[in-house]
């Protein structure tokens, strides 16, 4: 199987209409899966999703007037509602705020009970990576990630061409406005790893991750992708690796309050779902079961990196394929000793070289399917 190739052009409106057209079953799925999820997970019913995306748009009023104008065309051109679309949008700052409250309470009562170390609350999941020019055999940037998350949510890729006529390419999950994980025409990149601290609330009503994602990926300058993580406190916490060719990398650890920043070291840097040095940052992450499992992704994946210098793009897909922990390696697959709805695999591996306009990346994981190639031009 591969990831349907869509391409889009024009203001937001025009694209958000062109994306729900196209991928509309895949819209109206992932809507369902998530409001299942919202329920059945963290305890948020479908009402309250819509009552707190209302809530926070009005908050933000016309701050983001495109990205509000794409998720109406987007509404339109699937032909769901306005509210089930800015739920979808607005997913993130939901659930990862409820992932801090419902689902770190449960982790504490399960670590206090001594429970088995096998039971793995959310979220845990997504291995980034970069490498610079003088780790590969090309001389050329190249940059990624394992995107582990619901086996359900149903992917896509967007190919972009703007009004102006800037290009960008990327991963999105069908529905969600623009790309989330991707390349431009630029140079620069993006990939993300969820993180959480005791500081994330939803209700503090900044620009959210998603439109963080969007407005990253139509940056023309690194110092300006970064500067829409940077020079804003966010509601939730995520972590950015920001890139562009031919040399410039960042991993952006961004707490609601603080922020940290990570430099390639011997030219390769990996990231996962947990702050390297919380206590340097002075940030407080809740209470997970499945925290070591992320800190062994992340060492997993920098060893392997490390020691393969310099490195083919046939040898980096074939790293992201590496079952070292499973089922909770950097090619994640379900745990069958756990409750479905807890299940968490790789939905797309992505490889990325900015500088080549081009990405590969897979439907599900990577054992499993072969990758694709995508190029911008």
């Amino acid at each position: 199987m591969s990831l349907p190739v869509v391409d889009l052009k024009g203001d937001a409106g025009e694209q958000g209409f062109a994306h729900g057209r196209a991928l509309a079953d895949r819209v109206a799925h992932n809507v369902e899966v998530y409001y299942d999820r919202f329920e059945r997970e963290v305890s948020l019913s479908r009402a309250e999703a819509i009552e707190r995306t209302g809530e926070y748009l009005r908050a933000i009023g016309d701050r983001a007037p495109d990205y509000e104008a794409g998720m109406r065309g987007l509404a339109e051109g699937s032909g769901l509602p306005y509210d089930d679309i800015a739920v979808l949008n607005l997913r993130y700052e939901l659930l990862y705020y409820q992932y801090g409250t419902v689902k770190a309470a449960e982790a504490a009562r399960k670590i206090a009970a001594q429970a088995a170390a096998r039971e793995l609350p959310k979220p845990d999941g997504c291995t980034s990576f970069a490498l610079l020019p003088e780790a590969t055999v090309s001389g050329r940037l190249l940059v990624g990630q394992n995107w582990d998350w619901i086996p359900q949510v149903k992917g896509a890729l967007l190919r972009i061409r703007e009004a102006d006529g800037f290009g960008l390419l990327g991963f999105t999950e069908a529905g969600i406005l623009g790309a989330k994980i991707g390349l431009n025409g630029a140079g620069v990149t993006l990939c993300i790893n969820g993180m959480l601290t005791t500081a994330d609330d939803w209700h503090r009503f900044t620009l959210p991750f998603h439109w963080r994602c969007h407005e990253i990926l139509r940056a023309r300058s690194f110092d300006a992708a970064v500067a829409v993580v940077a020079d804003e406190p966010r509601a939730c916490t995520t972590n950015f690796l920001v890139s562009q060719a031919p040399d410039r990398v960042v991993d952006l650890e961004a707490a609601p309050e603080k922020l940290g920043r990570i430099a390639c070291d011997g030219g390769v840097l990996s990231h996962a779902n947990h702050f390297e040095n919380p206590e340097a940052l002075g940030v407080e992450e809740p209470p997970s079961l499945g925290r070591p499992f992320s800190r062994h992704r992340a060492r997993r994946l920098r060893e392997l990196l490390a020691a393969g210098k310099p490195w083919t793009l046939p040898a980096l897909k074939e790293a992201l394929r590496d079952h070292d922990g499973l089922p909770n390696s950097v090619c994640r697959h379900g745990d069958e000793s756990l409750p479905e709805i807890e299940r968490v695999i790789t939905v797309s591996a992505i490889v990325m070289d900015p500088e080549g306009g081009r990405l590969w990346a897979t439907d599900g994981p990577p054992c499993e399917s072969e990758f694709q190639e995508v190029a911008l031009g």
